[in-house]
C-alpha cells in the first residue's frame, strides 16, 4: 500500500517537473500573431468609426425602427417554435454538408474506403433529409 502511495506521489511529482521546465514558445508565435491581426481588423474599424465619424445625435436617430418602420409591437415578442427548429435544422443540414468540400478534396488518398465510408454519409444524411420532410418539419403553414 505504501510503495504504491509513493509511485503516485512520484508520478505527479514527476509531473509538477515537467510541468514547470521552459516551452519553447517560438512555435506559437503564428497563432498569436494570427489572434491579434484578428482582434484588430475587428476592432480598429469600430474605433475609427467612433473616432472620424460625425457625432450628432437627433430624436431620429435616437428612435427606435424595424427596417426603416416604426416600432408597431413589444421588441420582446414570442417566437414561433417551428422558427427555431427551422433555424437548427439548417445549421445541423449546413454543418453536414460542409463535410462534402474536404471529401472531395481528398478523394485520390482515401481510395475506397473513404467513397464507401462517405456513401454511408450521404446515404444517412438523405434518410434524414427525408424523414424532417415527411415529419412535415420544414413546412411553414
Amino acid at each position: 500500500m505504501r510503495d504504491t502511495t509513493l509511485q503516485a506521489c512520484s508520478g505527479f511529482i514527476n509531473v509538477i517537473v515537467q510541468i514547470g521546465s521552459t516551452v519553447n514558445l517560438e512555435n506559437y508565435f503564428p497563432v498569436l500573431l494570427f489572434i491579434l491581426i484578428g482582434v484588430g481588423v475587428g476592432v480598429a474599424p469600430q474605433v475609427l468609426g467612433y473616432l472620424l465619424g460625425p457625432q450628432r445625435p437627433d430624436a431620429a436617430k435616437l428612435s427606435p425602427y424595424e427596417c426603416g418602420f416604426e416600432a408597431f409591437e413589444d421588441a420582446r415578442m414570442k417566437f414561433d417554435v417551428r422558427y427555431y427548429l427551422v433555424a437548427i435544422l439548417f445549421i445541423l443540414f449546413d454543418l453536414e454538408t460542409a463535410f462534402f468540400f474536404p471529401w472531395g478534396v481528398s478523394m485520390r488518398e482515401l481510395g475506397w474506403t473513404g467513397f464507401v465510408t462517405m456513401m454511408v454519409f450521404i446515404a444517412e444524411f438523405v434518410v434524414g433529409f427525408w424523414y424532417i420532410w415527411k415529419k412535415g418539419a420544414l413546412d411553414w403553414e
